[in-house]
């Protein structure tokens, strides 16, 4: 069992590693739609590449999310192919959100660096075909709101 000062200095020291072995800059919450963000998750049972939609009003979130759905046989024919759509997610706060999301289907724990290096191949895997779809069809989501 880790303290609270240890669980923090290993989850800042994965985090830092992520970003010293795999530099680059991720498009994340420079998408220019409010609420409408890429994500790097990662805790001690689970880590997943998402995207979130926590936009203020909740009707923006809906069409959003609409519009990303029309697209869901190309996303996963194209791009994502195990990409999960979840329109009622709970996050760890206890807030509801919609979200679209790729789990990294093998044993990870953010307190086990062996399990680090896995997990890194597969952002740099997923990540880069959630921005490709987001650009491709940027023009078509922002049509939502």
């Amino acid at each position: 069992m880790f303290s609270k000062e240890e669980s923090t200095a290993l989850r800042k020291e994965f985090w830092t590693s992520f970003g010293k072995s795999f530099p680059r800059k991720w498009l994340l919450y420079n998408t220019k739609i409010k609420g409408f963000a890429f994500k790097f998750q990662a805790d001690t049972k689970k880590a997943l590449v998402c995207l979130d939609f926590e936009h203020p009003e909740d009707m923006a979130n809906e069409l959003l999310y609409d519009q990303l759905l029309s697209l869901k046989g190309i996303i996963e024919s194209e791009y994502l192919p195990y990409v999960i759509y979840n329109d009622d997610y709970d996050l760890e706060s206890g807030k509801k959100i919609r979200r679209i999301y790729v789990p990294y289907e093998q044993k990870f724990s953010i307190h086990n660096k062996n399990t680090w290096r896995g997990c890194f191949e597969f952002y740099m895997k997923i990540m880069p075909q959630f921005e490709l779809m987001f650009y491709e069809y940027e023009d078509f989501i922002n049509q939502a709101i």
